[in-house]
C-alpha cells in the first residue's frame, strides 16, 4: 500500500489519538500543571510502544520530563536521524476568547481546534502515522533509517534543562541528522521548508540619577536627567538607515546570499496583507533588505518596553530619579548571545554621562540562530519528500522566532532539517489554536517518504 492511501485510511484512528493526546493539559510554565505535563509523557511513550517502537523511555530532568524513543533500521550501516518536537504547550489565557474549551478537541470540518493541535503535538504525531505509511509500503519490520525521537516538556518554558539532557544522554542520540518539526509552511497552497531560526537575547536597563525625585523648577536642566538619558541610550542603537549602531554588534553577523535572497523573493508576499495582519499602516526597518529579509535574516534590537517618573492621572514636574527599558535582540548566524551581551554592556557602559550609573540585566544566555544549508544532501532529501507529498516544488522560509535548535545542532553534533506543516494562522500561543487536519496528513505523508530519502541520501 503506498503512503498516500495508508495515511488516507488511517486518518480517523490518527484524529481519535491526537484528540486523546490535546485533552491532556500539559502547561509546563504552570507548576499547578506539573502533574499533567508528566501525564502527557507517558501517553506519548504508551503511544510510542504502540507504534512499534522498539525502545520507549520516559527521560527525567529537574524540570518535566521529556520522551525518548527508538527504532533501529535492520541494516546497521544505515544512517541515524533525530526527530524533535515538545509535548508541552502554551497557557491558554485569556480563556474568555477561546471558543470552545481549549483541552476538549473540536473538529469543525477538516479544522481540528485545541491547544498543542500545531504546536507542537500535532507535529509530533504525524511521525508516527509516516513511520507506520513507510513498513505499509515497504513491507518491512523496521525503517530503512534509524529513527529516534526526542520530545521535550519544557520548550514553552524556554527548555530550561534542555542542554543538560541533550549532553547527558549525547551517546545515545548520536545521528546524521536531527529532523525539525516545530514550525510553519509559507502556506497550505504554497508548501516550504524553513531553513533557518533567528537567536535571541534580551535585557532590562535600569539608569540611575539623583538620589530621590528632584523638583523640576529646582533642579530641572542643571542635574542629570536619567530618563533622558535613557532615551537618547535606546535612540542611539540605530543609526539613520535603521541598522543596528552598537559597536561590534555586526562583527559575526553571516550575511545572507545573493542565491538566498533570490529564493525567498519567489515568495507569493503581499505587503499590504502583511501589514493588515500586523495592524500596522507601514512597513520600516533597516535601509537596502525586503521585509521578509528584515524579520528572517536580519539582526534586530526592539524596545519591549520603557517607564521613568510620574506616568499616572495628572502632572507632577519632577526629575526622576530613575529610568527603566526592556530590550530584546533578535541574533542571526554566526552571532553569539553572550558576546553581544557584551557589546551592549560596553556601550551602555561607555555612553553615560557624569552623575549618571546604570546596570544592564540579561534574562539567561539567551539563545543561539540556527540554519540549514541550502545545498546539503540531507535538505535536498527532504525537500523532495515534501515534493512528493505535496505533488509541487517546495520553496525556502526562515523563521523570525527563536528555539533550542543551535543547542542540538551543537550538542549532537549533526545538521538541522526542518519538516513541518503548521501554518501562521493556526493561532500557536494565542485563543483558538487549531491545525489543518489534511497537512498534518501531508506531514505524515512527507515523514513516510523522508526515511527513503535520507537513507539513499546519506548513505555512505
Amino acid at each position: 500500500m503506498d503512503p498516500r492511501t495508508y495515511v488516507e485510511k488511517h486518518r480517523g484512528e490518527f484524529v481519535a489519538a491526537l484528540k486523546d493526546w490535546l485533552a491532556i493539559p500539559s502547561i509546563s510554565a504552570d507548576p499547578a500543571r506539573s502533574g499533567d505535563v508528566r501525564r502527557s509523557a507517558d501517553w506519548l511513550a504508551a503511544h510510542l510502544a504502540d507504534t512499534g517502537f522498539p525502545t520507549v523511555e520516559v527521560w527525567e530532568t529537574d524540570g518535566m520530563p521529556a520522551v525518548f524513543a527508538e527504532w533501529p533500521a535492520t541494516d546497521p550501516g544505515a544512517p541515524t536521524v533525530v526527530v524533535y518536537g515538545h509535548h508541552d504547550v502554551q497557557p491558554v489565557d485569556p480563556v474568555e476568547a477561546w471558543h470552545t474549551d481549549p483541552f476538549v478537541p473540536v473538529e469543525q470540518g477538516d479544522r481540528l481546534i485545541g491547544r498543542g493541535a500545531s504546536d507542537d503535538k500535532g507535529q509530533v504525531l504525524f511521525h508516527t502515522l509516516g513511520l507506520r505509511a513507510n513498513l505499509a509500503a515497504s513491507g518491512a519490520s523496521a525503517p530503512p533509517v534509524t529513527v529516534k525521537l526526542l520530545v521535550e516538556g519544557e520548550e514553552e518554558s524556554g527548555s530550561p534543562h534542555f542542554a543538560e539532557l541533550l549532553k547527558r544522554h549525547r551517546d545515545r542520540l548520536g545521528c546524521d541528522v536531527v529532523v525539525i518539526s516545530d514550525t510553519t509552511m509559507w502556506s497550505a497552497e504554497t508548501p516550504s521548508m524553513c531553513v533557518g531560526m533567528r537567536g535571541l537575547t534580551d535585557c532590562q536597563i535600569d539608569v540611575y540619577g539623583p538620589e530621590v525625585d528632584l523638583h523640576s523648577g529646582s533642579f530641572g536642566g542643571a542635574v542629570p536627567n536619567p530618563a533622558r538619558v535613557l532615551a537618547g541610550l535606546l535612540a542611539g542603537m540605530h543609526d539613520a538607515d535603521g541598522r543596528i549602531a552598537i559597536p561590534g554588534f555586526h562583527d559575526d553577523v553571516a550575511e545572507v546570499t545573493a542565491a538566498e535572497r533570490g529564493l525567498l523573493a519567489r515568495l507569493p508576499f503581499d505587503e499590504a496583507e502583511w501589514l493588515r495582519t500586523a495592524s500596522s499602516t507601514a512597513a520600516a526597518g533597516e535601509a537596502g533588505y525586503s521585509t521578509l529579509e528584515r524579520v528572517w535574516v536580519r539582526p534586530t534590537a526592539e524596545i519591549n518596553g520603557m517607564w521613568s517618573g510620574h506616568t499616572g492621572a495628572g502632572t507632577k514636574t519632577i526629575v526622576p530619579r530613575s529610568a527603566h527599558a526592556k530590550v530584546s535582540f533578535r541574533l542571526v548566524p554566526d552571532q553569539d548571545p553572550l558576546r553581544v551581551q557584551r557589546c551592549v554592556d560596553a556601550y551602555v557602559a561607555g555612553n553615560l554621562p557624569e552623575g549618571v550609573r546604570a546596570t544592564v540585566a540579561f534574562a539567561g544566555p539567551g539563545v543561539r540562530p540556527c540554519a540549514s544549508d541550502l545545498e546539503s544532501a540531507a535538505v535536498r532529501a527532504a525537500r523532495a519528500a515534501m515534493g512528493r507529498a505535496f505533488d509541487t516544488e517546495v520553496l525556502f522560509t526562515r523563521e523570525g522566532g527563536s528555539g533550542p535548535e543551535a543547542d542540538i545542532a551543537d550538542v549532537l553534533g549533526a545538521p538541522l532539517v526542518f519538516v513541518a506543516v503548521g501554518l501562521d494562522d493556526d493561532r500557536i500561543h494565542a485563543p483558538n489554536e487549531k491545525v489543518e487536519v489534511p497537512l498534518l496528513l501531508k506531514g505524515a505523508e512527507s515523514a513516510a517518504h523522508l526515511w527513503d530519502e535520507l537513507a539513499a541520501a546519506l548513505r555512505p
